[in-house]
């Protein structure tokens, strides 16, 4: 899946405050999202978001 700046994505999982929905900060090799409830960012390769992604929201 293609992934580009400022797109939000719904993830299987919940982050630990509750919330499932990421902003796409940066893209490349990693990919770094921030946490839309607590703004909590991390980088996450590309390949593991792609197993972790429920459906990208539009």
């Amino acid at each position: 899946m293609k992934y580009n700046i400022g797109d939000h994505i719904i993830t299987k999982k919940k982050h630990v405050c509750g919330s499932d929905e990421w902003e796409v900060l940066r893209t490349g090799a990693e990919i770094k999202i921030k946490c839309i409830k607590c703004s909590r960012e991390i980088m996450v390769f590309k390949t593991e978001l792609d197993k972790k992604i429920k459906t990208p929201k539009e």
